[in-house]
């Protein structure tokens, strides 16, 4: 059994997967070449693309072609950040049982099942670099997910058939892949994310090699 691991970074717009080569992080290019994979879904019959691919396809197949699929995560219907979504986006979400699932035709799918599609995508990232199926992952989410929306993000990854390790929050991500050195010292650092749709900005302390945000 592999005992590798490797990190994605589950994005509003883009997503990325990170792994360790010699001692260091290093996020890694997908089949096409890039650093960042496009965090959109294209899902029509048995066809499903994800990333550049399924970008391509917004144009001719909007209804088809989902975006933004993290604003919904672990949402419920009712929820004003997700009534604002369904006014900007051109493919058809409906209330199941008070949460939005994307609908495709005649099939519903849940926003956990849409990420699973991409994390299994950068799931087949780390694949290619190891040489071996790799199924550990850390997944990082947003300093202000409340805990259904980290279970939310969870589940995206078991139904890729991961073995989630951890959800952490993305400012400890991005420090921990820094050259700051957190073991020694304590420090408060700032750390802007520019997003794709936000602009966040997390406050963080280190102390005897802890990062709390």
């Amino acid at each position: 059994m592999s005992n590798k691991v490797f990190g994605v970074d589950l994005g509003t717009g883009n997503s990325a997967c990170g792994v360790i080569e010699g001692g260091k992080p290093m996020v890694k290019e997908n089949k096409e070449g890039q650093r960042t994979t496009p965090s959109i879904v294209f899902l029509k019959g048995s066809e499903r693309k994800v990333g550049a691919s399924a970008k391509r396809g917004a144009v001719m197949n909007p209804k088809h072609t989902i975006s933004f699929i993290k604003r919904f995560m672990g949402a419920n219907w009712d929820d004003e950040n997700v009534q604002k979504m369904l006014t900007q986006i051109p493919y058809e979400v409906v209330n199941k049982n008070g949460r939005p699932y994307v609908k495709i035709d005649d099939k519903e799918y849940s926003p956990e099942e849409i990420s699973s599609f991409i994390l299994a995508d950068m799931k087949q990232i780390a694949t290619d670099f190891y040489g071996e199926e790799v199924k550990d992952v850390v997944i990082t989410c947003p300093a202000w997910f409340n805990d259904t929306q980290r279970q939310a993000t969870k589940l995206a990854g078991e139904l890729a058939g991961l073995n989630v390790l951890r959800i952490i929050n993305e400012p400890t991500a991005a420090i921990l892949s820094s050259n700051i050195d957190v073991k020694n010292g304590e420090k408060t650092i700032m750390v802007a994310d520019y997003g794709c749709g936000t602009l966040d900005f997390s406050i963080c302390e280190i102390s005897e090699g802890m990062v709390e945000v």
